[in-house]
Order: structure tokens, then sequence, then C-alpha cells
């Protein structure tokens, strides 16, 4: 779903359990009385932070409570884990408000537990990555049968760091994906997000990078 103005998140997001705004990073977003997750002093959201704030969730909540964790794709693996029940449950009154601007670097795990949401009035053409891994993304878009095969082994191929490399190339064509539904609502592009979500959950856990592509893709 996209939305228009800055000033509805609040609302949006009090209607959610858990949602995801895609927006600037340098966009500021005010939400009376939420509990902030950010880095503090370090370069990621930690573990310890997360559950400070589920241990102050764990009493009874009288009024809404928003958590806003931003930027979100900055959350640690094990913090965005230790996360997942809280986000799948908050409990009538608590609101997870998640803020970024490449959603190709959230969990999968994530975005399957939050309703989504992106800003319209965004630039969303320029995408953080090199022009072989953009390219390989592209392919895998439209990639069938014996193609979606023939992209599978290109990737494979890379001699170090290939399951890490399978993941970048997964991650960019999603955010591809969302941002060019954004452009021109064409439904093709979400429609397979979840093949592409599925693929990139299954190499994060260790699977075969040729067989969850092929796998997940055809």
């Amino acid at each position: 779903m996209f939305f228009d103005n800055i000033d509805d998140v609040a609302r949006i997001a009090g209607q959610c359990g858990t949602s995801i705004f895609i927006m600037p990073k340098s966009q500021s977003v005010e939400i009376k009385n939420a509990i902030v997750l950010q880095p503090e002093g370090k370069t990621v959201i930690t573990i310890e932070q997360v559950r400070s704030v589920i241990n102050r969730l764990n009493v009874k909540q009288y009024n809404n409570q928003f958590i806003i964790i931003r930027p979100a794709e900055l959350l640690q693996l094990e913090a965005a884990n230790a996360l997942l029940k809280s986000l799948e449950e908050p409990g009538d009154k608590v609101h997870f408000v998640l803020i970024t601007d490449t959603p190709s670097q959230i969990l999968p795990t994530i975005l399957s537990r939050a309703s989504l949401f992106i800003l319209k009035n965004h630039d969303w053409d320029k995408i953080e990555a090199s022009d072989k891994v953009k390219a390989l993304a592209k392919k895998l878009m439209v990639a069938k049968g014996a193609n979606l095969v023939d992209v599978a082994e290109e990737i494979s191929r890379k001699k170090d760091g290939v399951r890490v490399y399978a993941m970048e190339i997964l991650g960019v064509a999603i955010e591809m994906m969302y941002k060019t539904y954004l452009l021109n609502h064409k439904k093709v592009f979400v429609e397979r997000l979840p093949k592409f979500l599925q693929a990139y959950e299954g190499i994060s856990r260790n699977g075969n990078v040729k067989l969850q592509i092929v796998a997940n893709l055809c």
C-alpha cells in the first residue's frame, strides 16, 4: 500500500500490529510517546536493545505503545530473530513501526509478518548495488525454465562468498520489484515477491544456492 503524507504514519501504524514504512533516511517521523530503537554509538541495533524493549512490553499496556525501529535494516541478525515472536503477536495496544529505505536488506521472516507502506512522493530509481549485481537481479526477475537454470548456474559459479552474493542479488531483485510496481503499478512484480522471499530465506538458512533459486523461482 502507498501513502502520500508523512503525517499519516502514526494513524496508519495505529491500525497495524507491525508495519514497515519505506521512506528516505532523512525523512523525520513524529509519533508521541514512542520508544525508539536505533543504533546507539554502534553501527547496528543490538539484541540487548531489543530485549530491553521486549521486557518493557511484558507489562500490560493500557494505552497504545509505538516502538519505532529505525533504520530497520540495521537490526543485528540476533536482534531481528529475537523480535520475531513479538512482531507476529504484538498485543492489542502494541504497534511496531519499522522504517527503512532498503527493504531488500530486511529479513524475509520480518517482511512476512508486517504490513508494507511505501511513500509515493520520492524518487525510487536509485538502487545501491554494482552493475553486475543489478544485471543478474534483472535476469532473475524475468528468467523462466532453462534460462532460470542458466542464471542460477552463473550465480553459483562465484568462487568466494557465493551465499552472500546470491542473497545480495535476490535482495536487489526484491527491491527492484517493489520500486517497479511503485512506478508502473504492474501487479506481476509484486505477485512474484513471495517466491523471491522464499529463495532468499532458504539460502540464508544454508540451503544450496542453485537449488533454492531454481526450486523457488520456477
